[in-house]
């Protein structure tokens, strides 16, 4: 390997050492306070898709991806799947909290830590959720752009 694909490599693990450091900072206050979290996946998939997004979107010149013409196309084409995935499952969560109310989840709390328990997995989980919706166009966008960059200028 050259000097450049160690680079490469040694920040996309940066990257994800962070995405883990995050995702384990919005679990470990859930994960001390309940017993059961059902959404608990569902959750790690909408941090880590949003990071990972993001990065990508803002940052592809700087991934493994600049050059892979084949995979920014089955990435762009993947995108619109997985938004409505992504919209179906924060749709999911909700109707969850809404017909099932809080109770089945954090009913075993005491009140006051109940409702602040409440409100951060309440604005925690549409953060991320909508946020994992917004960035999966976006994402198709920018590889879009990105596709017809390095195919017409040789840049990403």
């Amino acid at each position: 390997m050259n000097k450049k694909n160690l680079a490469l490599l040694a920040l996309e693990m940066v990257w994800w050492i962070f995405t883990g450091v995050v995702v384990w900072a919005v679990l470990s206050k859930i994960d001390k306070a309940m017993y059961v979290w059902p959404f608990r996946t569902l959750n790690i998939i909408f941090i880590v898709t949003l990071i990972t997004l993001t990065r990508y979107t803002f940052l592809i010149g700087h991934t493994f991806l600049a050059k892979q013409q084949v995979i920014k196309i089955v990435l762009l084409l993947l995108m619109f799947p997985v938004t409505f995935l992504l919209i179906d499952k924060v749709n999911g969560f909700m109707s969850y909290i809404e017909e099932q109310t809080w109770d089945p989840v954090t009913g075993h709390l005491p009140p006051f830590e109940k409702m602040d328990m409440e409100h951060f997995i309440w604005n925690e989980m549409l953060f991320f959720g909508v946020g994992s919706i917004v960035a999966a166009p976006v994402f198709a966008v920018r590889m879009m752009i990105s596709v017809w960059r390095t195919r017409n200028r040789g840049t990403a």
